[in-house]
C-alpha cells in the first residue's frame, strides 16, 4: 500500500505542474538571461579590443572557483545530512497523534531525494556565487612572488602577507562557513529522526549523533586555532593606533601577539575536549571546554591588552611606540614610492639672493608661466571652437607639452567631442542620435603662456573687449583639408573620449552594407563613413537580438540604418576601456588627449594597489585624491583603500578606433609582476614605448595627493617627533574659492636649476601644520631623463614666508587690485585662476595668478564666459626688508617689472609658437602676455630727484585714491584711478 502524502502538502495535476515548469523556466530566463547576453556581447567587446585572453582567464577563473568552492562547501553539508541519515534511529516514538517532528519527518522521507539533493545543491550554488568574487585574491596567490622586503617582526617576505596570507585567509573561512552549515544541518537532521530529544531534562543525544556533532564542533574549534596563528601576521597591519600610524603598535606585538598563542593552545585543548566526547558520554568536558575558551578570549584577548594599553603604553607612549613608528614610516616609504632614493631633500631660504633675470634657469620659468587655468577656461573653449550645439568639451580641460620648431612649450589642450546631451529637436530621435552625430572633430591646444590682449586696456575696458582669451591651434577636419595644421593630426575624428561617454547615448551604430551612402555626420557639406578597426558587428541577425536586448531597443533590429558591415561601438571612455580590458588596475581620474605620430590618444594612468602591506599606513583614495578641483567637476575618483601604490602601468587609447594598449613603466612592480603572470600577453614591456608618446607621459595627479599627502607626514626621521606633529607639514587650502578645500597641485614648465632647460613638473606648496606659512615646495618630474624624481624644497622653519593663501590675501587687499575689482564687479564676475608657486631668484618663491572676468549676463540669450582680465604678482624681498611686493598689471610682464623692476618683464617675451598660422577670423590680433615694450634706447642711469618725485607722486595718487574710494564720489573716484595710472606709468618709465 503506497504512504499517503501529508495533510497540508496536496499533489499537484499534470496541467499544474507543466505550468510550474514553465514560470519556473521563465523566472530563470528572467534572472539568468541579462547575465548570459551580457557575457556574449562583453566576449565579442574582448574579441574586438584584442584581450579576449583577459576575458576567458577571469571567466575561466570564476568557474573554477564556484566549482570548487561550492562542491567542497554543498560536498560538506550532503556528507553531514547522509550521516546524520543513516545513523538515525530505527524506532523512534511518537509523543501523540499531534506530534509535529513527526509530520516534518513523513514529509522528508516522502521527498527524501528532494531534500538531500537540493539543499546542499542549494547551499553550494549560494557559496561558488559568493566565492568566485574572490578571483583576484586566488590569481595573486598561485602568481605572486616575493618583493625582496622582509617585516620586521617576523622576518618574512612581504609577499607572504600581500599574495599568500589573503589566500589563507580565504580557505580558512570557507571551512568555517562549510563545517558550521554542516554542523547545524546535523543538528537538524538528528533532531527530525529522533537522533536528538530535547524532551526530558536535558534531552537526550543516541551515540551516533553525540560523535558526529562532536567531530564537527572539534573540527570548528581547531580552525579557530588555526584562524589564531593567521591573525599573529594580520597584526603586522593593525588599524588599533591609527590615525598615528598603521601597523603593530606596543600593546600588539608584547600582549596581542602572546594572548593569540595563548588563544591559541586553548583551542588545541578544547578541540580535543569535544574529539573527548567521542568516546565519553559525558557531555561536560566539551560544555566546560567552551565556557573556557570563550572566558579566554575576554581575559586574553580583550582585557589583558587593555591592561597593558591603559597602564603601561599611554603614560610612555612616545618611548614604547618609538621603535614601531619607525617600522611605520620604513614601511610607508617603501609602499608609496616615496624613499630616500628617490625624493632629493634640499634647504630652501625663501627669499632670493639674484635678479630673476641673471638666473638661467628663471629667465626659462617666467618665459613659460602658464596664465590659462584648465579649470576654469571650459566655457571659454566651448563658447569659441564649438562649431556645432552637439560638440562639447570636458569640464576641466587638460595640460601637455608640445615641442614646436625646436621650442618646449606646454599647452592647454581638450578634444571637440561629440556631446549627445546637447542635441535637440529632431537631433534627438534615435536614427540621428545613434547613426548620424557619431564622433567629435579634432584637437584645440593653445599655449598656456599667451593669450590675445590689446596693449594699455584698463581692467574694465579689457573685460568689455574681445582680448584676454586663447590663442588657438586648432587640427581638425577643415584645418587638415587646409593644410595648415600646427599639430599635425592624420585622423582627427573623435570616436572614443570622455564627453562621448558621459552621456545616455553611449553607443554608436557606423557602416552599413556595401555601396550604402555614408550616413555619419562629418561637415556641413560632407558626411562620412568610418573606416577603423573598433567596434563589434552586428551585421548578423544574431548579434543584432543580443544587442537590441542589452539596451532594450527594438530599433536595432528593425533600422534599415544597419546593414551587413555595420559595427556597434560602445564603452567609449577611455578610463573605462582600460579598467574592462585590465580590472586589476584602477585607473587615475583623469584621461588627456594627445598627438601621437599623428594621431589623437588618450593616455591613462593605471595603478597596482594593495589593501595590506604590513606596517605601511593605509589611506583612502576617496579621500586624498579630492580637492577643489574634483569639487568643481564632480570627475570620477577611485574609491578605494590602499596601502600600497604604484603607478606601474600607461595605458593608451586610440581616439578613432579605440585601441587599447596597455605599457609597463615600472620593472621594479612585484605587483604588476603577479598579474604579468596571470595576463602574460596584456602588458607590453617598457622598451616597446614609443620615444614621441613616452614625451607625453605626465606623473599623475591622483598619485602625487596621495604621496603628498603622506610627505606631509612621512618626511619626518625622529620617531619622537613623528609622535608630537610638530614638524608635519599640511595641503594648503585652496585660495582661488570660497569653500575649504586642498589647493590642487600644479603642471608648469619650469626651468632646470641646472641645465637652465625647460622641465615639466608637477608641483605643489605645502604649510606647516595647521598654519598658513609654507613650509616646503614639492615637485616632481615628468620628463622622460628624470620621470617620477621629487625635489623637496624644505624652508627653515625660524623665517615667516607666505603660504598660498596668505598670499592670496595680501595681493587682493592691495590698494590698486581693490579699487579696480569695486569697478569691475559692478557688471562683472570675477575668477582668480590657479595660483602658482614658482621657485625663483636662487631661493626666492614666486606667486603668480591670473585674474579672469565674465561679463554679467543680461538677457536669457546673453553667453558669458571667462577671459583674463589682470595677471597678479608677489614676491617677498630679501633680509632685512622682507617686505612683500605685489604686481598688478594686464601682463606678466608689466607685473614683473612691477616687483624686480624694469626689464624682468622682457625675459618673459616667449617666441610665437603659431608662426605662418593666420589669426582666428573675428578675433583681435595675438599679443605675447609675456611681452614687455623693448626699450629704443640704452637706458641712462636715473637721477635721484626723478625717483624720489615719482615715488612721491604715487603715493599721493594712492592716498588720493583712498580718499576717493571711502568718499562714495565716483568722479572723484574715475579723476583719482587716472591719477594712479600716470603715476604709475611714469615711475616704470624711469629706467632702473
Amino acid at each position: 500500500m503506497g504512504m499517503r502524502p501529508p495533510a497540508g502538502l496536496p499533489s499537484l495535476s499534470k496541467r499544474s505542474r507543466v505550468l510550474l515548469v514553465l514560470a519556473l523556466v521563465v523566472a530563470a530566463l528572467l534572472l539568468v538571461g541579462p547575465r548570459l547576453i551580457s557575457t556574449y556581447t562583453d566576449w565579442l567587446w574582448f574579441g574586438e579590443v584584442g584581450f579576449r585572453g583577459v576575458f576567458t582567464t577571469v571567466l575561466v577563473t570564476r568557474l573554477l572557483l564556484f566549482l570548487v568552492v561550492g562542491v567542497v562547501v554543498g560536498g560538506i553539508v550532503w556528507l553531514a545530512l547522509l550521516l546524520a541519515y543513516r545513523s538515525r534511529p530505527v524506532f523512534v516514538p511518537v509523543s501523540g497523534p499531534n506530534d509535529p517532528v513527526a509530520r516534518y519527518r513523513t514529509t522528508v522521507m516522502t521527498r527524501l531525494r528532494l531534500f538531500g539533493l537540493a539543499i546542499p545543491i542549494a547551499v553550494g550554488l549560494l557559496a561558488g556565487l559568493i566565492a568566485q568574487s574572490s578571483w583576484v585574491t586566488v590569481q595573486l596567490f598561485v602568481n605572486g612572488g616575493a618583493f625582496g622586503v622582509a617585516d620586521p617582526e617576523f622576518g618574512l617576505d612581504v609577499g607572504f602577507y600581500t599574495f599568500d596570507l589573503p589566500f589563507y585567509r580565504f580557505v580558512l573561512n570557507w571551512l568555517f562557513v562549510a563545517v558550521l552549515l554542516a554542523f547545524f544541518a546535523s543538528l537538524v537532521t538528528h533532531y527530525i529522526f529522533g537522533g536528538l530529544k530535547l524532551a526530558g531534562r536535558g534531552g537526550a543525544l543516541t551515540n551516533a549523533a553525540r560523535v558526529q556533532l562532536a567531530v564537527l564542533a572539534g573540527t570548528f574549534i581547531l580552525l579557530k586555532a588555526v584562524a589564531y596563528w593567521f591573525d599573529r601576521y594580520s597584526l603586522l597591519s593593525s588599524s588599533r593606533k591609527e590615525p598615528t600610524f598603521t601597523g603593530g603598535s606596543y600593546t600588539d606585538m608584547n600582549a596581542v601577539l602572546q594572548a593569540k598563542l595563548i588563544l591559541l593552545a586553548i583551542a588545541v585543548i578544547c578541540a580535543g575536549a569535544f574529539f573527548a566526547a567521542i568516546f565519553l558520554r559525558d557531555l561536560r568536558i566539551p560544555a566546560m571546554a567552551t565556557a573556557l575558551l570563550v572566558l579566554s578570549s575576554i581575559l586574553v584577548g580583550a582585557v589583558w591588552p587593555l591592561v597593558v594599553e591603559q597602564f603601561s603604553v599611554r603614560p610612555n607612549a612616545a618611548d614604547k611606540e618609538s621603535a614601531y613608528i619607525e617600522r611605520n614610516i620604513a614601511a610607508t616609504r617603501q609602499a608609496y614610492g616615496i624613499t630616500d632614493d628617490k625624493v632629493e631633500y634640499q634647504d630652501y631660504q625663501g627669499y632670493g639672493t639674484k635678479p630673476p633675470r641673471d638666473v638661467p634657469a628663471d629667465v626659462m620659468t617666467i618665459e613659460n608661466t602658464r596664465l590659462l587655468d584648465p579649470n576654469i577656461l571650459s566655457r571659454t573653449f566651448t563658447q569659441q571652437q564649438q562649431l556645432k550645439n552637439f560638440y562639447g568639451f570636458p569640464p576641466t580641460l587638460d595640460i601637455d607639452r608640445y615641442d614646436i620648431d625646436g621650442q618646449l612649450r606646454d599647452y592647454i589642450v581638450a578634444a571637440r567631442e561629440l556631446s549627445s546631451k546637447s542635441l535637440t529637436g529632431n537631433q534627438t530621435d534615435w536614427i540621428n542620435k545613434h547613426t548620424v552625430y557619431t564622433h567629435g572633430n579634432g584637437l584645440v591646444a593653445a599655449p598656456a603662456n599667451r593669450v590675445n590682449a590689446a596693449a594699455g586696456e584698463s581692467a574694465e575696458e579689457a573685460a568689455n573687449s574681445n582680448s584676454g582669451y586663447p590663442v588657438y591651434m586648432v587640427s581638425d577636419i577643415a584645418s587638415q583639408e587646409a593644410g595648415n595644421q600646427v599639430i599635425p593630426v592624420e585622423q582627427p575624428r573623435i570616436y572614443y573620449g570622455e564627453v562621448i561617454a558621459d552621456t545616455d547615448a553611449d553607443y554608436a551604430i557606423v557602416g552599413g552594407s556595401e555601396g550604402s551612402d555614408p550616413r555619419e555626420y562629418d561637415t556641413d557639406t560632407s558626411r562620412y563613413t568610418y573606416t577603423g578597426s573598433g567596434g563589434v558587428p552586428i551585421g548578423n541577425w544574431f548579434n543584432r537580438l543580443a544587442f537590441a536586448a542589452k539596451y532594450t531597443e527594438r530599433n536595432i533590429l528593425f533600422s534599415g540604418a544597419i546593414g551587413s558591415d555595420s559595427k556597434i561601438i560602445y564603452n567609449r571612455d577611455p578610463r573605462d576601456r582600460v579598467t574592462h580590458v585590465a580590472p586589476w588596475l584602477t585607473a587615475d581620474g583623469d584621461s588627456y588627449p594627445a598627438v601621437v605620430d599623428g594621431k589623437v590618444v588618450w593616455i591613462v594612468d593605471a595603478y597596482t594597489t594593495l589593501q595590506d602591506y604590513p606596517y605601511a599606513q593605509r589611506s583612502s583614495l576617496d579621500g586624498l585624491v579630492e580637492d577643489s578641483i574634483d569639487q568643481n567637476t564632480g570627475r570620477l575618483l577611485p574609491r578605494k583603500e590602499v596601502s600600497y601604490i604604484r603607478n606601474s602601468v600607461k595605458a593608451t587609447v586610440d581616439a578613432y578606433d579605440g585601441t587599447v594598449k596597455l605599457y609597463q613603466v615600472d620593472q621594479n612592480d612585484p605587483v604588476l609582476d603577479a598579474w604579468m603572470g596571470v595576463f602574460p600577453d596584456a602588458v607590453q614591456p617598457a622598451d616597446s614605448i614609443p620615444d614621441e608618446l613616452r614625451a607625453h607621459f605626465r606623473y599623475p595627479e591622483d598619485l602625487f595627493k596621495v604621496q603628498r599627502e603622506m610627505l606631509a607626514k612621512y618626511h619626518v626621521d625622529d620617531p619622537k617627533e613623528f609622535f608630537t606633529n610638530n614638524a608635519f607639514w599640511s595641503v594648503p587650502s585652496d585660495p582661488t574659492i570660497d569653500t575649504s578645500a586642498n589647493q590642487p597641485p600644479y603642471y608648469v614648465l619650469v626651468g632646470d636649476p641646472e641645465t637652465g632647460k625647460p622641465s615639466f613638473n608637477l608641483t605643489s606648496a605645502m604649510v606647516g601644520y595647521s598654519r598658513e606659512f609654507l613650509s616646503a615646495y614639492l615637485s616632481v618630474k615628468s620628463d622622460p631623463e628624470n620621470y617620477g624624481k621629487f625635489t623637496v624644497l624644505q624652508l627653515p622653519t625660524d623665517t615667516q614666508t607666505q603660504g598660498p593663501q596668505q598670499t592670496q590675501n595680501s595681493m587682493i587687499s592691495d590698494p590698486r587690485v581693490a579699487s579696480e575689482r569695486t569697478l569691475l564687479e559692478r557688471s562683472n564676475k570675477i575668477q582668480y585662476g590657479n595660483l602658482l608657486t614658482l621657485p625663483i631668484a636662487d631661493g626666492g618663491i614666486l606667486y603668480v595668478e591670473p585674474m579672469y572676468t565674465e561679463r554679467s549676463s543680461t538677457g536669457p540669450n546673453t553667453s558669458t564666459f571667462p577671459q583674463l582680465s589682470r595677471v597678479l604678482v608677489s614676491y617677498r624681498e630679501p633680509p632685512p626688508s622682507n617686505s612683500v611686493r605685489v604686481g598688478y598689471a594686464p601682463t606678466l610682464a608689466q607685473a614683473l617689472d612691477q616687483v624686480f623692476g624694469a626689464g624682468t618683464g622682457s625675459v618673459a617675451t616667449a617666441p610665437s609658437a603659431e608662426e605662418g598660422t593666420p589669426p582666428e577670423t573675428g578675433t583681435t590680433p595675438p599679443v605675447d602676455q609675456g611681452a614687455a615694450p623693448a626699450p629704443t634706447a640704452p637706458a641712462t642711469p636715473p637721477s635721484g630727484t626723478d625717483v624720489s618725485a615719482a615715488v612721491a607722486e604715487l603715493d599721493a595718487s594712492l592716498d588720493a585714491l583712498t580718499s576717493a574710494q571711502r568718499s562714495g564720489d565716483f568722479a572723484a573716484y574715475g579723476a583719482a584711478l587716472a591719477r594712479v595710472q600716470k603715476a604709475v606709468a611714469a615711475y616704470e618709465a624711469i629706467p632702473k
